[in-house]
């Protein structure tokens, strides 16, 4: 799926610093509450709660348990630890909705060659499997990205930073893009 990346723009920066901010201090707040209503995962819930009044159409039904978890994990330690937010704007899809956005590529781009650098058929795409996560802000993908194999996520193409599949047999090899495969590195 392809998104469009994070603007250099100061009042957008200075906005998503506000949220980043106002969503920490949120979690802070919440903790106690969180502590009493699920004791032992008190940060987890805190969090969650904190991240979904920010990203409110969020929705991570359909993801695998062990993307799921590993996903609440990070998050739970980027905004704990750090201080950053991880919000997810696609993760699983059905096969039908992975259809109709490779079908909008294939005619936007006029070939499924060119397609396939931006998504994948649903037979191909991870989103369907519920192990790819498209993530936002970008300086949350950044963060995944240096903090990610402890959770067993990694970004897997070049060319789309928001990109982050469950890999819990460790790190997958790094591609160009969605429809490379290791025949094109022979060529």
């Amino acid at each position: 799926m392809r998104l469009c990346p994070s603007t250099s723009d100061p009042a957008g920066r200075r906005r998503d610093v506000g949220y980043r901010v106002v969503t920490r201090l949120l979690a802070f707040v919440l903790w106690p509450v969180a502590a009493v209503a699920a004791p032992g995962r008190a940060r987890s819930v805190a969090c969650s709660w904190a991240l979904g009044i920010r990203f409110p159409a969020e929705d991570l039904t359909g993801l695998s348990p062990g993307t799921h978890a590993a996903f609440v994990s990070a998050r739970t330690t980027a905004l704990w630890r750090d201080g950053t937010l991880l919000g997810l704007t696609s993760g699983h899809r059905d096969a039908g909705v992975q259809d109709r956005l490779f079908t909008a590529e294939v005619r936007r781009t006029g070939s499924v060659a060119l397609a396939r650098r931006h998504t994948l058929p649903p037979t191909q795409s991870r989103h369907v499997t519920g192990t790819a996560l498209d993530l936002r802000p970008r300086d949350g993908a950044r963060w995944l990205e240096l903090h990610g194999a402890a959770h067993h996520l990694y970004r897997v193409y070049d060319n789309e930073w928001w990109h982050f599949e469950y890999h819990p047999e460790g790190r997958p090899r790094r591609v160009p893009h969605p429809g490379f495969s290791l025949a094109d590195a022979d060529t």
